[in-house]
């Protein structure tokens, strides 16, 4: 099986993409993901009513290895290739989209950091071997991120009987995903005080619209 090669590609139309060569494969790369919760305190609970607010970008980390001794070149001339996606374009004002490929992974992204470092000179101080720690934060545009969530609510309204230990908070939590919308319950059932909650007392939850 022939050897599959990482590469770079740059741009942000077909016709203006440009390849970024990897000399070498990474020896292992980093995907991270992760989710914001806003934790909010509750009187009169013992753990904060948790919330969701929002995904975190997904993030993708490695080490890029060049070396250029042999071929006797500037191994800048590669590595800035790769630092140059850092560089404000002018028409977008912003930094290029780019896609770093290797096999089955495509990550479509901005390129948000890199540290270089220089481990081998010639003996004019030329440096031909180079790592550079790369920092890829995953790009979606606010249609695609739209499109790719589903966003349901409540459609009938519903009437439940609380438990034990049950609050209006904790209800609002299970049914809108959201504690902080208890207020639509208690004006609906006409409940002033909301730690005055008995049990077994049938409530309504309206709908949310």
């Amino acid at each position: 099986m022939a050897l599959e090669k990482a590469f770079i590609l740059a741009g942000n139309g077909d016709l203006s993409r440009k390849e970024i060569e990897v000399l070498f494969n990474p020896t292992e790369y980093s995907l991270e993901t992760s989710n914001q919760f806003q934790r909010t305190a509750v009187p009169g609970t013992a753990t904060p009513a948790t919330q969701f607010v929002n995904g975190n970008t997904q993030t993708l980390t490695m080490d890029l290895f060049f070396d250029s001794y042999e071929r006797g070149e500037d191994v800048r001339s590669y590595t800035t290739q790769v630092t140059s996606l850092l560089d404000i374009d002018p028409i977008l004002h912003a930094p290029p989209i780019c896609e770093f490929r290797w096999g089955s992974l495509s990550f479509r992204a901005t390129l948000e950091q890199v540290n270089q470092t220089f481990t081998l000179f010639l003996e004019s101080g030329v440096p031909v071997r180079a790592t550079l720690s790369v920092t890829f934060k995953e790009y979606k545009t606010l249609s695609e991120q739209i499109q790719g969530v589903r966003k349901e609510s409540s459609a009938d309204t519903k009437r439940i009987i609380p438990k034990q230990g049950d609050s209006l908070w904790m209800i609002a939590n299970k049914e809108y995903k959201d504690s902080s919308l208890w207020r639509l319950i208690a004006n609906a059932n006409k409940i002033s005080n909301p730690r005055l909650l008995t049990v077994a007392q049938e409530l309504i939850v309206p709908v949310l619209k």
